[in-house]
């Protein structure tokens, strides 16, 4: 019998605002989550997790949603 590894190779993040400062990180379909002061800290933050999520040295591609919550008044 022939046995397929399947290895998912792009992983997807919803990034919101923290109520506290900074953002969160919380990936689709995978128990990732991380969170960071600024942008470019999370994306750091989000590759080591990532990293240490697979226990392999495949390269994965790292999608970013970016939620922005803004409320007007009508």
């Amino acid at each position: 019998m022939l046995k397929i590894k399947i290895i998912k190779k792009e992983v997807i993040f919803i990034v919101e605002e923290s109520l506290d400062g900074g953002y969160t990180a919380k990936g689709l379909g995978v128990s990732i989550y991380t969170q960071a002061d600024t942008i470019a800290a999370l994306k750091d933050a989000v590759i080591d997790a990532v990293h240490c999520h697979y226990d392999d040295d495949k390269r994965r591609i790292i999608r970013l949603h970016i939620v922005k919550e803004e409320v007007i008044a009508a």
